[in-house]
């Protein structure tokens, strides 16, 4: 699988934090029941190699990524507990080299000019913009569409349900990154309902 294969599956990734492992797989499944099939974990919490594992193995449906992947260990882990892609917070030549070498599809945090050139020049043309509000959001994917032609983005950071729609609409973004689909409160209280409804709602956004 390449990375880029990810955006036939909806215009929204869930950047996910799971605190509890018993949350996982009943999470997986409300994102699932509402038309996000392709979810991101992030590697921020102590639980979070044993949820990917537990999703993979428990919601066939679902394409598990780890998030937040930082070094060659952290992919290794990643692929072991059966993500089938990686994403990156920035990009660097190692983290790059280790996922190709043990066959872990990665999207590379980017937020300069200066790093989008390094993940090209490494094989990298499907990038994740990073922390995309906060680093310049829509006027800065717009003036990197006139030097970089021939890559495409998932914005990341600071996007929200009335804000996505516009990051889709550009002709260099082919889907986004949200950490609204599995709010805190709603994880923490199980709602699981509220997840599928906003994963509903998310599923039907339209890439431009």
């Amino acid at each position: 699988m390449k990375t880029l294969e990810l955006t036939e599956h909806g215009p929204v990734i869930p950047v996910i934090v799971i605190q509890r492992v018993e949350d996982a797989v009943p999470m997986a499944e409300a994102l699932v029941a509402g038309g996000v099939k392709v979810l991101e974990v992030t590697l921020r919490t102590p639980a979070a190699l044993k949820c990917m594992e537990a999703i993979a193995g428990a919601v066939p449906e679902a394409i598990v990524g780890a998030g937040t992947v930082r070094n060659a260990g952290d992919a290794r882990a990643a692929l072991n507990a059966g993500c089938r892609f990686a994403v990156s917070p920035g990009y660097t030549a190692e983290v790059g080299k280790a996922c190709r070498d043990i066959g872990l599809p990665l999207l590379p945090g980017v937020a300069t000019a200066s790093e989008v050139m390094a993940a090209q020049g490494d094989g990298y043309g499907f990038l994740k913009f990073f922390p995309a509000t906060a680093a310049g959001g829509l006027p800065m994917l717009k003036a990197w569409a006139g030097p970089f032609a021939d890559v495409v983005f998932c914005p990341t950071g600071g996007i929200t349900v009335q804000s996505a729609p516009q990051f889709l609409a550009l002709p260099n973004v082919k889907v986004c990154g949200g950490s609204w689909l599995t709010p805190a409160d709603a994880v923490e209280a199980r709602d699981w309902g509220r997840i599928t409804a906003l994963a509903r709602e998310a599923s039907q956004l339209r890439a431009g």
